[in-house]
This record gives structure tokens, C-alpha cells and sequence, in this order.
């Protein structure tokens, strides 16, 4: 059975800080991308980072570059989000997605995931 587990959500002011993680099991990690979205209300699902762990290469929305850093754990089979300097704007429930090979020109696309996690809520505070 495929699991992805996330976790690490939480209530922050802004300015700070949170590491989700996204635990997974029942496939190959080390041939997936693991990527992570986020959803706000009343917002369409969009994707936050994303990592390819076969290649090292790694993704990232304009709007969290120089503040988010995704890392895989390999030997765990768990990716990592770290979210430095959060904005009242990153309140969203996020969720993290495994896909073959979306990473490139299809990063984005949420149906090119085949496998999703049930999403941790952060919370930013003004």
C-alpha cells in the first residue's frame, strides 16, 4: 500500500519558520520526484517545490525561492520542506505528491502525480 504521511504543520507568526515532512512507503522512492503544493482557500492547488530523486534536480515557485528549501532523505524515503521567513500569504494546507518523472516542463501539473498525501496545515499569523 502507498502512503505518503505529512506533517509538520502549524500555526506560525510571520517571520518564522516550519520543516514539513512527507513520509513515504509502498514504492520506489528513489524513482519518484516528490513534490510539494499547497492549496488556500478558495485557491486552486499549486506547486510549491519539488525535488527529482534520481537526478538531484530540484523546482521551485517564484514566490517561495530564497525562502523554502526542499531536501529527500533517501535512506528514510522522506522529503523535507523547510520554511524559512514565512508570509502570512503561505497559509495554505499543503500536501506532498510523488510522480514518475514529471520533473521538467510538467513539474506543475497536478494530474501527472500519480500518488498524494492527506496535507498538513500551516498557518502564518500577521
Amino acid at each position: 500500500e502507498v502512503q505518503l504521511q505529512a506533517s509538520g504543520g502549524g500555526l506560525v507568526q510571520a517571520g518564522g519558520s516550519l520543516r514539513l515532512s512527507c513520509a513515504t512507503s509502498g514504492f520506489t522512492f528513489d524513482d519518484y520526484d516528490i513534490a510539494w503544493f499547497r492549496q488556500a482557500p478558495g485557491k486552486e492547488r499549486e506547486l510549491v517545490s519539488c525535488i527529482s530523486n534520481n537526478e538531484g534536480r530540484t523546482y521551485y515557485a517564484d514566490s517561495v525561492k530564497g525562502r523554502f528549501t526542499i531536501s529527500s532523505d533517501n535512506a528514510k524515503n522522506t522529503v523535507y520542506l523547510q520554511m524559512n521567513s514565512l508570509k502570512p500569504e503561505d497559509t495554505a494546507v499543503y500536501y506532498c505528491a510523488a510522480g514518475w518523472g514529471v520533473a521538467g516542463p510538467r513539474v506543475s501539473l497536478l494530474d501527472e502525480y500519480d500518488y498524494w498525501g492527506q496535507g498538513t496545515l500551516v498557518t502564518v499569523s500577521s
